[in-house]
């Protein structure tokens, strides 16, 4: 049995992660995928002051009260920068990183030195995503009608600081870390030169789906496999 904690990306909440939980679960593992401050159900809770760095003190937070120990810590999406600064923050707490078709930026670096998007996020003081008509183009077009629908139900704008500031990181790309990079080859962001730099920069196993950027929604039997797996 292992403990699993699935942290989501942008414009998501731990709904995203509904279909692995339950056959995580269903196969005798720990999982916790709470949704982070200012996103999904707590959106209404969104401020001046939600960063990577707030999110990532969540994480570890929760690590700590619930008495974590041997966590494999999952991060899609921006939710890879989450999860490096999470792992930081509680090092003696990580069994093992997982990136979803995820983000890893170096200390300093934005998700614009990334990521080019196809068109201009809207964006106010506090939030940042695509609009309404251009989140019905751009976001979950790779899924079935039925589960993309409900997906965009879901769909909230981001905290900008979370998606748009730099990242800052202490010693995170300086230790060791057992780590499994999953890059999804339909999907155009993050990129694969962006993935494999992480992997090589963390060693890290190397696995690749034949699917978008979403394929704990697409592919949810396949990424389960994937999350059991060893790391060599």
């Amino acid at each position: 049995m292992a403990t699993y904690v699935l942290v989501h990306g942008a414009y998501q909440g731990g709904w995203i992660w509904k279909l692995i939980a339950e056959r995580l679960r269903a196969a005798g593992h720990v999982v916790y995928a709470s949704t982070l401050d200012g996103c999904a159900e707590r959106h209404h809770q969104v401020r001046a002051g939600i960063t990577i760095a707030s999110h990532a003190q969540e994480v570890a937070d929760f690590l700590f009260y619930e008495d974590l120990q041997k966590v494999v810590l999952v991060g899609t999406s921006s939710g890879g920068m989450v999860i490096c600064k999470a792992a930081e923050l509680a090092r003696e707490r990580i069994a093992r990183l997982v990136f979803v078709d995820a983000l890893a930026l170096m200390s300093g670096e934005k998700v614009g030195d990334i990521v080019k998007r196809p068109a201009a996020n809207e964006t106010t003081s506090i939030t940042t995503g695509p609009a309404p008509a251009d989140a019905e183009k751009r976001l979950f077009a790779d899924l079935d009608p039925d589960m993309r629908a409900w997906a965009l139900a879901r769909y909230t704008p981001h905290p900008i600081a979370a998606l748009e500031a730099a990242v800052e990181l202490g010693g995170f790309w300086n230790q060791a870390w057992p780590t499994t990079v999953i890059r999804c080859r339909r999907a155009t962001n993050p990129p694969e030169t962006h993935q494999r730099r992480t992997a090589e920069r963390l060693k890290a196993a190397w696995h690749e789906l034949d699917t978008g950027h979403y394929p704990m929604l697409s592919q949810p039997d396949e990424l389960m496999r994937l999350l059991l797996a060893p790391v060599p």
